[in-house]
């Protein structure tokens, strides 16, 4: 199974950039559709991106599409979210998540994934 770690995650400015890494140190990634989600205080987990297993598809959610890049590198069991622009209404905790697939389909829904990870803490400054 997959043991997923985010790193990257800190207190930044508004405008800034920061990019967050996703590392399994279990199972490799290479056969499992990974994606980001980020949750508030209070709210529930949205999903921001996606990526199929061999990184050639991917989906950003509206509210980030153009400012976030999720991308992978299976050689090295990693995923990134490279995150531009980042602006106050960005600060989340961001949540790796990956499920196994034999599919290209990019699912959205939370309950489509089964391993995630303890999540990083995002702040931006205005």
């Amino acid at each position: 199974q997959l043991q997923l770690v985010e790193s990257g995650g800190g207190l930044v400015q508004a405008g800034d950039s920061l990019r967050l890494s996703c590392a399994s140190s279990g199972r490799s990634i290479s056969l499992y559709t990974m994606g980001w989600f980020r949750q508030g205080p209070g709210k529930e987990r949205e999903f921001v991106a996606g990526i199929n297993r061999s990184g050639v598809k991917s989906y950003q959610s509206d509210l980030v599409k153009g400012r976030f890049t999720i991308s992978r590198d299976n050689t090295k069991n990693t995923v990134y979210l490279q995150m531009d622009g980042l602006q106050p209404e960005d600060t989340f905790v961001y949540y790796c998540a990956g499920y196994y697939s034999e599919s290209g389909t990019i699912f959205r829904r939370l309950s489509e994934y089964n391993y995630w990870g303890q999540g990083t803490q995002v702040t931006v400054s205005s």
